[in-house]
Parts: C-alpha cells; structure tokens; sequence
C-alpha cells in the first residue's frame, strides 16, 4: 500500500508474532525509553515534550498493570502495587519537573525488565508468561 510507513508495518508484525515474553519485555522496552528520554527533556528545561514521554510511560505501566491477573496471589499484587507507585513517581516528576523522580523509576524499571528477561530466557521457547506472570515451563 502506498503511504504505508514500512517501520509501523514492521511493529505490527513484530507485535503479532511474539510471545507473550517477548510481548512483556517490549512493554518494558517502551517504558524505560519513554522515562529515559523524558529524564533527559526535563534536565533540559523541555517542559512540553517531558509532559508527553512522562504520560507515554504512564500509559505503558498502566498496560502493564491491566495485564496481572489478581488472582494469581501475591506476587500480581506486589507488582500492582510497584507499578502503581511508579506511576505515582512519573506524576510527581511531571508536576514537580523532577528528573529524580524520572530516574527513581527509570531503575525500578530497569532491574524488573531484567529479571522478566532472565525468566523468558531461562525457559526459552517453554515459556507461559500470563497476564503479567511467568507461570513456568510448559
């Protein structure tokens, strides 16, 4: 189709055809490039394009926070928890124009992200990742 942007039609694919792990983690990629970049914007005085990268990572924590099943003990509800205070701090760092705030996050994001990676590598194409949880191997 002409005017398709070939990098959107790309996504769509990569998204249609990964696992759910590897639908995890990308969510995980999104929120620490949105809270990366928007720590840089707001330590260079960019008001507005820090508004819009702080509220992009919201949205994907918010998904984040769609995908645990709340019954899947207390684990779902430690991460709702953690997720919720994120995006506490996101709001904190967008209405105080804190980048330590950003940065707070920014690590918490980090270290979940690789432990998810560890836990999608560790059992590979065996993986179940549901509703936010790796339930183990197949």
């Amino acid at each position: 189709m002409i005017g398709t942007n070939p990098y959107n039609k790309y996504r769509e694919i990569q998204v249609a055809t990964a696992t759910p792990g590897q639908l995890l983690l990308m969510l995980y990629d999104g929120a620490i490039r949105f809270t990366r970049e928007a720590c840089a914007a707001l330590t260079a005085g960019q008001i507005e394009e820090s508004n819009r990268l702080l509220l992009r990572a919201q949205d994907v924590l918010a998904e984040l926070m769609s995908t645990l099943n709340p019954d899947a003990g207390q684990i779902a509800q430690n991460l709702y928890s953690l997720y919720e205070y994120m995006q506490r701090r996101l709001s904190e760092a967008n209405i105080k124009k804190d980048p330590q705030a950003a940065e707070e996050v920014l690590g918490l994001l980090s270290g979940l992200r690789e432990a998810w990676a560890e836990a999608v590598h560790s059992y590979g194409n065996r993986a179940r990742v549901v509703n936010g949880l790796n339930v183990g191997g197949l």
